[in-house]
Order: structure tokens, then C-alpha cells, then sequence
């Protein structure tokens, strides 16, 4: 889940007098709105949030060698569905498991592999699963270390909830601003979304650069997702500030 860090200790303000009717500075190539005249507060902020994955997927490979067609088929099979029964014991939908076979003649033998993959939203019971296979299926069974990763769901939901963190510091900030000089903040005038960052983190993708021998925690810190916004903001000043208001 997204995780609060404190954004940079920047504030942009500017105290507009009853009189002056300016208008809001427009970025380079846009119109900018002219804003009613009034006394007004201008104050730019910022703020910036992390994402773990919600996702990790894991690739399970088992094969084998017979003279015999239907012993190697079997071989495989009865590994397979145990794999699959596992999973499903343990709350894995069958929608999230997938598998794919190759079957090839050498020389003399016949070599059936396999191959599954199951994706997890629940990295407990990942971990579960994959212990539980090494100690019932051993070397028959070759685990990938997993690959973490952000679904789109994910990645957007990061983005509102740091343009909205933004924004509510912005306000915070107007707020103290006003304080400062007894005045009382009134209605937004105008928020504008300046700039928006986003880095780190890792796609959906079946591949993965990461080094096997990296700890499990060290590979969701690797795809966690960053992501950073800026706004500007315009805010009328009401008047006094309500002591009583101030005394709660």
C-alpha cells in the first residue's frame, strides 16, 4: 500500500492585496484563467509516495527422461497435479496458474517438460506454497526466485492518491500562510497539477533482470514504485480568522 514520505520543505506564497486583480501566471504555451479580484493567497506544494508490488509471479520447471513415452508423460503428470492440487488447497484460483508442456524424442529416451507459472496478490502464501514444494518435490523441481511486479490498477491508484496528497499540502500550507497574518482561508480559486514524476517499480512482464541471488525483500524493494507531484494553487482569504474556531 502506498506509504506517506514527507515531502520537501518548500512553500511558494504570495499575498495578493484587495485591490490587485493580476492573473494567475499561465505555464509556457497555455492560457492561464484570469482570476477574480479579491485578496487572494498563491501557494505552490508538493509531495511524494511509494508503492510496494501487488503482484509476484513465480515459474515452476520439472521434466523428465524415459525410454518409454508413457512413463515420462506420467512422471510429469503426477508432479503436475500435485502442484496444481497444492495451489488450489491453499486458496490459489485456477485462473492464476498456468502451464505449458514440451514433449521431444533424443536418441533413444523421451523427454517431457513442463512448466507452470502462478501468479500471487499474497506474498505469505507464495512462500508457503514454494517451501511446501521444495520439501515434498526436491530436486525434481526447479522454482524461479519471483518476480514482483505493479498491476495498471496499482500504478494509477498511486498516482491519484499522490496528486491528492499534493494538493491537501498545499492547502495546509495556504492555511498556516493565512494563519500567520490572522486571516481565515476561504475557497479554492484555482489548483493546478505543475509536475508529476514517477520511478522505479516494475511492469507486468514475464521477464525479470534481476540477479537470482538477491533476498526476497530486497526484490520488492527493487520494484517498489515512486511516484511525486507538484501544484499550484490559488485560495481567497476570507477575512479574520474565528478565534473560536482557533481555540479547537
Amino acid at each position: 500500500s502506498p506509504e506517506m514520505v514527507p515531502p520537501p520543505a518548500r512553500v511558494f506564497a504570495e499575498l495578493v492585496s484587495a485591490g490587485a486583480s493580476t492573473p494567475t501566471p499561465a505555464p509556457a504555451g497555455r492560457g492561464g484563467p484570469s482570476l477574480p479580484p479579491g485578496r487572494q493567497v498563491h501557494v505552490s506544494g508538493s509531495a511524494e509516495l511509494s508503492a510496494g508490488p501487488d503482484r509476484a509471479r513465480v515459474s515452476l520447471r520439472l521434466g523428465s527422461r524415459k525410454e518409454a513415452a508413457g512413463a515420462a508423460r506420467s512422471s510429469v503428470s503426477r508432479r503436475l497435479e500435485y502442484i496444481a492440487q497444492s495451489a488450489r488447497q491453499r486458496g490459489v484460483p485456477e485462473e492464476n496458474m498456468t502451464v505449458t508442456e514440451d514433449f521431444s524424442r533424443a536418441e533413444n529416451t523421451y523427454q517431457m517438460e513442463a512448466e507452470v507459472c502462478i501468479t500471487f496478490s499474497d506474498f505469505g502464501k507464495m512462500q508457503n506454497i514454494c517451501n511446501l514444494l521444495i520439501e515434498k518435490l526436491g530436486t525434481s523441481i526447479t522454482i524461479s526466485p519471483p518476480h514482483f511486479y505493479h498491476t495498471p490498477e496499482a500504478v494509477d491508484t498511486l498516482r491519484r492518491q499522490v496528486c491528492v496528497a499534493a494538493v491537501g499540502n498545499t492547502r495546509r500550507k495556504a492555511q498556516e500562510v493565512c494563519r500567520l497574518f490572522g486571516q481565515s482561508l476561504g475557497k479554492p480559486l484555482l489548483i493546478r497539477e505543475e509536475e508529476t514524476k514517477e520511478w522505479g517499480g516494475h511492469v507486468d512482464s514475464h521477464l525479470s533482470n534481476s540477479p537470482d541471488s538477491l533476498t526476497l525483500q530486497e526484490r520488492i524493494q527493487n520494484a517498489t514504485a515512486y511516484a511525486s507531484c507538484r501544484v499550484f494553487a490559488v485560495f481567497e482569504i476570507k477575512g479574520k480568522e474565528n478565534r473560536r474556531n482557533k481555540l479547537l
